[in-house]
């Protein structure tokens, strides 16, 4: 429990000074003036008194023993003021030193120190290098940060891993006056995590939305587990720092060259219902709605607007995020003509024109919130000889009751902040711009999805998981890094992923002989694994149909492979019986070292990288994950079938995902592996793999601390 941090009766401010602008006599200053609920305790081994409350020397020296220890004293002060405060019976440490692992060099070893000193004494500590913690619950009212003033109570909860973030963030739910419930600044998270946080909130009555600032994970895969706990009870939003971090540069398998950090990162949340926000105003755009507004049912909205232009501009961004502008019914259209003036267009979006009357949008709003057809409203309005706060009263009015979410858009500056607080205690979120509200609404609406969205469930199937052990102990023992094409057909086999049948051939007659053995067309490629890209090595012939265009490309590859080196010559060529019909998909694998592997999707064959039709989800995957995977692809209707073709088997195609998901969880050796092209065809056709390639390497254990 963090109540010693979070809800504390008694706090003690530690290096507490009489120096005007100090850290140390604000951050006295600001919890006296937040109007803590408890002692304050100012300690200073100097003064009697700090900012007029008597002062204490030490902690041994407090009346009582304080529950939390605010810690602003110099870094070679700080372990000795541990130590007192273990001595002391304190619980809860927030230390807003700086100088530790941030700096490196002896900073890294004094953080080590303090960390052991805490864990072993079983107190709880936020920070080092942090800007405090923050509750304006009115039976706490704790400001312990670098903030002068506290935002208004709310229902929303903020961490935040960097300092400067979270005072901009403060900052800005003061301007709007976006109600705040707790704010973690975790500085170097020696010890309570981002994890550690998202746990306890999810129990708080007191908690309706967590937000988070990150800029990196430690353990990921907790972080998975326990945000798909907890995204089932309340919505958790997250801005996540560091977009342009490439990742595997040097992969050589599509699905590395493909695979990126931030990729992972948008996988993770997919996959545990986190809502991820580009930018800190998205965020907080979505916050405001979560706080206030009920969730919207479906993804039909209804705009209201006095002006074409700003709904326009709205109907535009709902589609972009997700949503749909639905048509409005034919008696919803007949009630508001005879409420609108005739100039008026009563199809959706709603154009009230400019003189529309308070009396007319309040009477426009109910009309349309009744809509069966319509889950949603954002109603805009341009105040022009009106001011703000009289129409969003009167959009107040019209959809009391509804029961549905209604997004409330003032565009222009005379009034807002009026206008803003008309709408304060109601459940409309009101905001500036158009593409604010229908962001924010497009965030709701994945939300409910991901509410609706089945329970995932890892499925584990009956494979053979001890010989594939074997084919990659040999390979390693052989100092190979990659797996021959019958190592990497066997191990899918292994692991009941369908092949096409193949033979492997090391001169002309046995290509001859098993062309022969397979039937006619066939396919002739090179089985070196020193050829990664084989179509551009000239290794690859396709469709061959009789035995002297067979003889032709063997004596082509032969070639081919010559200029490659004589180990590739020598490694023969494959045979496979040539498939028409199939459309060609791609499933691989690559390893992030912070996330493990991520499993990758997408429509395959040799143009993979040029369409990067792909999606990404962190192993392990279950069969719901798959599915949305192969959905989500641009080029899905391909899948689902076109112009009177049959769709693929989807169910076939997203259980190879699941069973490749496990494949690479229970062998942590594999590095990266793909299957390109995956063969995916119509239900009662085999799915099969053409192709596949492996990459392997010693197991690399990966740490477990978390975030």
């Amino acid at each position: 429990m963090l109540d010693s941090l979070l809800r504390p009766k008694s706090i003690a401010v530690v290096g507490a000074s009489r120096r005007a602008g100090s850290i140390g006599n604000g951050m006295l200053k600001h919890l006296v003036g937040s109007g803590f609920t408890g002692p304050v305790f100012p300690v200073n081994p100097t003064a009697d008194s700090v900012n007029s409350v008597p002062s204490f020397p030490s902690i041994s020296s407090l009346p009582t023993v304080p529950d939390l220890a605010v810690i602003v004293v110099p870094k070679h002060l700080v372990l000795g003021v541990v130590r007192e405060c273990v001595a002391a019976g304190v619980r809860g440490l927030v230390v807003i030193t700086a100088g530790f692992r941030e700096v490196g060099g002896e900073g890294v070893e004094l953080e080590r120190e303090l960390l052991e000193l805490v864990r072993e004494n079983g107190l709880r500590m936020v920070g080092p290098n942090c800007m405090g913690v923050m509750n304006t619950s009115p039976s706490v009212s704790m400001n312990a940060t670098f903030a002068p003033a506290m935002p208004p109570n709310g229902r929303i909860a903020f961490m935040s891993q960097s300092g400067a973030m979270g005072m901009t963030i403060l900052d800005y739910a003061m301007e709007y006056g976006i109600g705040i419930s707790q704010f973690v600044s975790m500085g170097n998270k020696t010890d309570v995590s981002g994890n550690d946080l998202i746990e306890y909130w999810q129990d708080d009555d007191e908690v309706g939305v967590i937000l988070m600032y990150i800029e990196g994970f430690g353990n990921p895969r907790h972080f998975t587990t326990l945000a798909r706990r907890v995204t089932r009870r309340k919505p958790v939003l997250a801005v996540k720092a560091g977009r342009s971090e490439a990742g595997a540069k040097a992969a050589s398998s599509h699905t590395g060259a493909l695979a990126q950090v931030d990729i992972a990162t948008d996988a993770l949340f997919a996959q545990c219902g986190v809502l991820r926000a580009d930018t800190v105003e998205a965020l907080f755009d979505a916050a405001i709605a979560f706080s206030k507004a009920p969730l919207p049912k479906g993804r039909r909205v209804a705009i209201l607007t006095n002006a074409g232009g700003p709904g326009i501009i709205i109907a535009d961004a709902c589609e972009g995020f997700g949503l749909e502008v639905a048509p409005l019914s034919d008696e919803t259209q007949r009630r508001l003509r005879e409420h609108l003036p005739a100039e008026a267009s009563v199809a959706n979006p709603v154009d009230m024109i400019a003189s529309a009357t308070p009396e007319q949008v309040e009477r426009a709003m109910r009309i349309i919130a009744a809509d069966p057809g319509i889950d949603s409203v954002i109603a805009s309005y341009v105040p022009l000889g009106l001011e703000a706060p009289v129409i969003a009263a009167a959009i107040k009015r019209g959809a009391e009751g509804c029961g549905k979410p209604v997004l409330a858009v003032l565009m222009s500056k005379r009034g807002l902040p009026q206008g803003m607080a008309e709408l304060q205690e109601s459940p409309i979120p009101a905001y500036r711009f158009p593409e604010s509200a229908a962001r924010a609404l497009g965030a709701m609406w994945r939300y409910r999805q991901w509410l609706d969205r089945p329970v995932a469930e890892i499925r584990r199937f009956d494979v053979d998981a001890g010989r594939v052990s074997q084919i990659i102990a040999s390979a390693l023992r052989a100092d190979r890094e990659r797996l021959t094409v019958s190592e990497a057909f066997e191990v899918l086999d292994c692991y009941g992923i369908p092949i096409a049948p193949y033979r492997i051939a090391s001169d002309e007659e046995g290509v001859i002989a098993a062309a022969g053995e397979m039937g006619y067309p066939v396919v002739l490629k090179a089985v070196s694994q020193d050829i990664v890209h084989k179509t551009e090595a000239g290794a690859v012939k396709l469709d061959l149909r009789d035995e002297r265009s067979l003889r032709a490309a063997w004596r082509d590859i032969s070639a081919a492979l010559e200029r490659e080196s004589t180990a590739a010559a020598e490694a023969g060529v494959m045979v496979q019986r040539m498939w028409s019909g199939g459309r060609e998909t791609i499933v691989g694998v690559t390893m992030e070292p912070r996330f493990g592997p991520i499993v990758m999707f997408g429509l395959g064959g040799v143009y993979v990288e040029v369409q990067r039709d792909v999606s990404f989800r962190v192993q392990p995957v279950s069969t719901v994950d798959a599915l949305e995977m192969i959905q989500s692809l641009r080029g899905y209707r391909i899948l689902e079938g076109v112009r009177g073709e049959k769709g693929v088997d989807l169910e076939t195609l997203a259980e190879v995902i699941e069973r490749v998901s496990q494949l690479v969880g229970d062998h942590p050796e594999i590095r990266e592996m793909d299957i390109n092209p995956l063969l995916a065809f119509p239900e009662g056709e085999a799915t099969m793999a053409v192709d596949a390639r492996f990459r392997v390497g010693p197991r690399v254990s990966s740490g477990d601390r978390s975030w």
